[in-house]
């Protein structure tokens, strides 16, 4: 096992994919970025990726139709959704369908943390 786990942020929103692997890097995480779930589904790291930062709503298949495709595909990767859309009901339904967290941009730093480490299964430091 990687002794640095891999955090992959899956966003199509460019000021997101360029501000949030910083911010995950300074946690202590390799990161990898995509700008759509066809492109992290098309390359070589979702065996490799040990958590997911994934957007609810982006274009084409979405967030949503990669935690399911995922889900098919026998991928047990944790999952923290993160929205601009604040919905209680998308939260509580995302959390009961399996995913480890759903946070409302803008999140905190620490709130991203916490959420990071509770998918990882870590000890919040």
């Amino acid at each position: 096992m990687r002794e640095i786990m891999l955090v992959t942020v899956v966003d199509d929103d460019e000021a997101v994919r360029e501000s949030l692997p910083d911010l995950v890097r300074m946690f202590g995480y390799a990161v990898s970025v995509f700008a759509s779930a066809e492109a992290f589904l098309a390359s070589g790291v979702v065996d490799q990726t040990d958590c997911l930062v994934l957007d609810v709503n982006m274009t084409g298949k979405g967030g949503l139709g990669l935690f399911s495709e995922l889900k098919r595909l026998g991928q047990k990767i944790p999952v923290v959704f993160i929205t601009a859309h604040k919905d209680e009901a998308v939260r509580e339904r995302l959390l009961t369908q399996g995913a480890s967290d759903c946070l409302f941009k803008p999140f905190s730093d620490t709130a991203l943390l916490a959420a990071l480490q509770s998918a990882l299964g870590e000890n919040c430091k």
